[in-house]
């Protein structure tokens, strides 16, 4: 990928050093030296609950990150345990049954001094499990079970030490980057629920769900983190200060820092942050030019780099149910045109694997045998016609029922990539006879769209690191709440399964191309790229450091900000 440097020094595409920031003016409305930083991020969410499939998106995960510590990945790509919460790696005690010990830091605890707990992560599980003896599935809806679903038992086994127990029969490869806080990122102070009127709930799962609704409502006002969330609202901001019983070895040097819902899309973050109404903000759809702005001050920079965020465009597999059909669409969209037209300035390669980027040791291309993404109309009608469809006079596609063929094509509306994608979808589709509707819906309202199964071709991101067992199961077995479209197909809950039944990546990694290949077979998802990411900045920030790993995007390590004197 061609990187833009702008005050950087010390980049690479997959393994990001320090940004290198000089000290220089501007800022969000404070004066040079302030302790105030306002970061942005560029779409709201709708809820604060990160377990479930509703508040499991990328927004809120960047927003909530500074109160968290969550096992997460360098620049390098190497696995890091906070200091705050971990006094050691996790350590395996058993592989059967799978066995995890996890040794705290002696004073690990919350901002208001209590300690981090074992019912901590109990919570956690119940949140997660989908099992009804812990909580109403419908209202805890999480985003995945995979983690909760296959816990045995958790336990305070000696001082400052948790030891968790998975059912019999259950492994993965992987344990080693699952902490406290499960799969799912978000670690709750269990003493503030239970405080906040749940006291029990842990033994009656109405009361658990009462919880989770509760979470879904209110600021999480808690942090094991370096800073303590005291105000916010839901889709618009989350203001945070010090946390004073923060046990991490970096003291947090930012008197404030608030977390701030831009949207209109890049034009318009861009222009509050040439406005000094941000400091900075982590970008994940952009072209070249949107960034040529930041070019004309001084006081402004930014970094392009391969990161976490792949784009896809996926079905609603209850509406449009018909294989053939699926497979005909896929075929007629042109990725490599999506491409020179989305990017036509960078180095952007089509993607060809859910689960693993061409430079992983596991990397198959599953996707290129096919003819899905080559925007052939030829072959999609040949796929077409061999499966009983027919044009009409006017040349519309007429399904074996004798239905013309129609289908919406759904974004979030201030996003100008994905709007390209849609409509460009609508010009490719319009050659095999298919008209599409470009639906675009509001930007903070994409968890609730996804999770409802609102659409019926939809186009949005897939943000990870570089663990990979959780996310099959996560998009694609048949009763994950993350399984937006809905898709089911004999077999591939087994296939899935064997993700995480051994203790062998490769034999794991061989199980997720085995699943990968069954979805691209029946045309649930079609990958499009790998997306390039980018941080704009202040210069008056320091100790910005790019990551390509993570999910947190620039506030991976906030700990460690501060601004210019």
């Amino acid at each position: 990928m061609t990187l833009k440097r702008r005050a950087i020094a010390g980049l690479a595409a997959t393994a990001a050093g320090a940004l290198a920031l000089t000290a220089c003016g501007g800022g969000s409305g404070d004066d040079e030296g302030s302790g105030s930083v306002t970061w942005a991020v560029d779409s709201g969410w709708e809820s604060w609950n990160t377990y479930t499939s509703e508040g499991n998106n990328s927004y809120l995960n960047q927003a909530l990150s500074p109160s968290q510590a969550t096992i997460d990945f360098d620049p390098e790509g190497q696995a890091f345990y906070p200091e705050q919460l971990y006094a050691a790696p996790p350590e395996l005690v058993s592989e059967a049954p799978l066995t995890v010990k996890y040794t705290l830091n002696p004073d690990a605890q919350w901002n208001d001094g209590e300690p981090v707990r074992v019912e901590d992560m109990i919570f956690t599980w119940h949140s997660t499990s989908g099992l009804p003896e812990h909580c109403d599935v419908d209202i805890c809806a999480p985003a995945s079970t995979d983690w909760g679903a296959n816990v045995e038992s958790i336990e305070e086994t000696a001082e400052n030490e948790i030891t968790l127990t998975y059912k019999e029969g259950y492994v993965n490869p992987e344990w080693a980057f699952r902490g406290l806080d499960g799969e799912s990122g978000f670690l709750v102070a269990s003493h503030m629920v239970e405080e906040a009127g749940f006291a029990d709930w842990m033994t009656d799962p109405a009361v658990m769900a009462e919880a989770s609704q509760w979470l879904t409502e209110n600021l999480p006002t808690w942090s094991v983190g370096p800073y303590v969330p005291v105000d916010g609202e839901p889709g618009d901001f989350i203001r945070y200060e010090p946390n004073e019983n923060y046990q991490g070895d970096t003291e947090p040097a930012l008197d404030e820092l608030t977390i701030q819902v831009v949207e209109g899309g890049i034009e318009n973050v861009v222009t509050e942050l040439r406005q000094g109404n941000i400091d900075g903000v982590w970008v994940t759809t952009y072209t070249t030019d949107d960034l040529a702005p930041l070019e004309e001050d001084e006081a402004l920079g930014y970094e392009e780099y391969v990161g976490s965020v792949w784009t896809h465009i996926d079905f609603n597999t209850t509406v449009i149910t018909d294989v053939p059909l699926r497979q005909a669409i896929f075929t007629a969209i042109n990725r490599q045109d999506l491409i020179e037209r989305v990017y036509p300035d960078q180095d952007v390669s089509v993607k060809n694997n859910h689960i693993f980027r061409e430079d992983s040791e596991f990397y198959e291309d599953i996707v290129g045998q096919t003819t899905q993404g080559t925007g052939d109309p030829d072959a999609a009608r040949t796929i077409l016609e061999e499966a009983g469809y027919t044009w009409n006079g006017d040349d519309k596609l007429v399904d074996p029922d004798g239905e013309v063929v129609t289908i919406s094509f759904s974004y979030s509306q201030n996003n100008a990539l994905r709007k390209q994608i849609a409509e460009l979808s609508q010009a490719y589709l319009a050659e095999i006879g298919i008209d599409v509707e470009v639906t675009p819906f509001p930007d903070e309202e994409l968890g609730s769209v996804l999770a409802a199964a609102d659409f019926e071709m939809i186009s949005y991101g897939w943000s990870g690191n570089p663990a990979f067992t959780t996310a099959p199961q996560q998009y694609w077995k048949s009763d994950s709440s993350s399984n937006y479209g809905k898709f089911t197909v004999e077999g591939l809950d087994e296939q899935l399964a064997q993700v995480t039944a051994t203790n062998d990546l490769a034999a794991a990694a061989d199980a997720a191309n085995a699943a990968t290949q069954t979805v691209v077979d029946n045309a649930y998802v079609l990958p499009l790229w790998d997306s390039p990411v980018a941080t704009l900045f202040n210069t008056r920030v320091e100790g910005l450091e790019a990551n390509g790993n993570t999910q947190s995007g620039a506030l991976w390590n906030v700990s460690e900000w501060s601004v210019a004197e």
